[in-house]
């Protein structure tokens, strides 16, 4: 052990109530973080520069509170530090000083760090502002989503590039960069307005649904679920919701990582084996999430989004979590919803998922004549799920010899450790019942 260390040589019982106060900090950061992020980029007009004196604001709670104690009101104890380390770092710089003045007047008219209140009837302005930066166009997608679970998630570098398998120095870099590009490009801390609005939700939505779907089915890695990146996007969504009560979509996209993430317990068997759609145990899903998710796409209706893409979305899973058992599922209505899905959003995958419904309403060969037709689609080449779809549609047609080497090929293709396995499983199936058939 380090001998720097202070907690080295010390009994374990010791050593757990020292990690006490770490611990409460470690969770005031992470409920904190993101709203004294959003209130300083709004005072220094610099997204690098506010998560700079944030962190120095962490660095000072770690420590002063294991000492003193955790504040009553510890983000505006953080916000206050924070604010002192602006005032520092503009006088050192000798500019800005009207800033200077403007927020040691502010700091003062609170009275001591103690008894601030909290930071301001702006803080929710001051969030939707951080998320609509934070998801700017122009940032790459790689970058707006390390960006946006670093400053609105909380989550640390190592715990961003764990969650997506990249090496940490990548994730460093994505983020370094998405600061320098932002305060290059002199991108303003603000809620755009019109059309403009519209297309940044848009992203901002993107970057939300990303993030929940690496978790609801990990596109890399040994796990075929990642439930901690779905808990993240769907808090996210719901705070957005929070933030623009008015928008459809966002709502919209609520119900649909609700009722998806409804299923997550029912995807894997005791040792991490995927448990596909059909064959999950339903008594297993979360009836909280689901009512949650019911009542949010209510809410888009009320609001006249009905036909949106995330809308659409949520209604299809809304059918699947309104049937008791697998037989009852309206596969007619969800391949309807498809349609829809497709007028509003269209693309080869949603084409592919239609696919599969028009074969559950209509038969496997309904369901092979889209799959079939979709076979030259350049965006689907190395897309695993159009031969694994193609491979079930086989098998219910008997053509079991076809349908291993369709499972096969969507093995080689999928990066997924878990899923590759339960390919690999369907494809030795099909060997074993042809075998039963002669």
């Amino acid at each position: 052990m380090a001998a720097s260390d202070p907690a080295a040589g010390r009994p374990a019982r010791e050593r757990s109530e020292a990690d006490d106060p770490r611990r409460t900090i470690d969770a005031v950061w992470r409920i904190e973080s993101a709203r004294l992020i959003a209130g300083l980029a709004r005072m220094v007009h610099d997204v690098g520069f506010a998560e700079e004196l944030a962190q120095d604001a962490l660095v000072a709670a770690l420590e002063q509170w294991p000492e003193s104690g955790v504040p009553d009101n510890p983000g505006a104890w953080l916000m206050a530090i924070a604010k002192r380390r602006a005032i520092d770092a503009f006088r050192r710089r000798e500019r800005l000083a009207r800033k200077v003045d403007e927020l040691g007047r502010d700091l003062a008219s609170r009275g001591e760090t103690e008894a601030l209140p909290d930071p301001g009837d702006d803080i929710d302005d001051d969030l939707l502002r951080l998320m609509f930066v934070s998801c700017h166009p122009v940032l790459s997608m790689q970058a707006r989503v390390a960006l946006t679970l670093r400053l609105l998630g909380g989550l640390t570098t190592e715990e961003i590039a764990r969650a997506f398998l990249v090496p940490e120095s990548t994730v460093a870099q994505r983020i370094v960069r998405a600061k320098r590009t932002l305060a290059a490009r002199r991108v303003p801390f603000e809620v755009p307005a019109g059309a403009d609005r519209a297309a940044r939700l848009s992203s901002v939505l993107e970057v939300i649904y990303l993030v929940f779907n690496e978790g609801y089915s990990a596109t890399a890695g040994d796990d075929w679920v990642r439930p901690a990146l779905c808990e993240d996007a769907l808090r996210l969504g719901r705070v957005l919701a929070g933030l623009a009560p008015k928008e459809p979509e966002v709502h919209g996209l609520v119900a649909l990582m609700e009722l998806q993430a409804s299923r997550l317990r029912a995807r894997t068997g005791p040792d991490g084996e995927p448990i596909l759609l059909l064959d999950q145990d339903r008594g297993r899903w979360d009836r909280l999430l689901i009512r949650r998710g019911l009542a949010a796409l209510e809410r888009v209706e009320r609001l006249g989004g009905g036909r949106g893409r995330y809308a659409v979305q949520a209604a299809i899973a809304a059918c699947h979590a309104r049937a008791r058992t697998a037989d009852e599922t309206d596969w007619v209505r969800i391949a309807a919803l498809y349609h829809a899905l497709a007028e509003v959003a269209p693309s080869p995958v949603v084409e592919l998922n239609r696919a599969v419904a028009m074969s559950m309403a209509f038969g496997p060969a309904a369901g092979l004549e889209l799959v079939d037709a979709l076979a030259g689609e350049p965006a689907l080449a190395g897309y695993h799920l159009l031969p694994s779809v193609r491979g079930d549609l086989l098998v219910k047609l008997g053509r079991r010899a076809e349908a291993r080497g369709e499972f096969e090929r969507a093995a080689a293709l999928t990066r997924n450790g878990r899923e590759r396995a339960l390919l690999l499983d369907r494809a030795a199936a099909c060997e074993r019942g042809r075998a039963g058939d002669r």
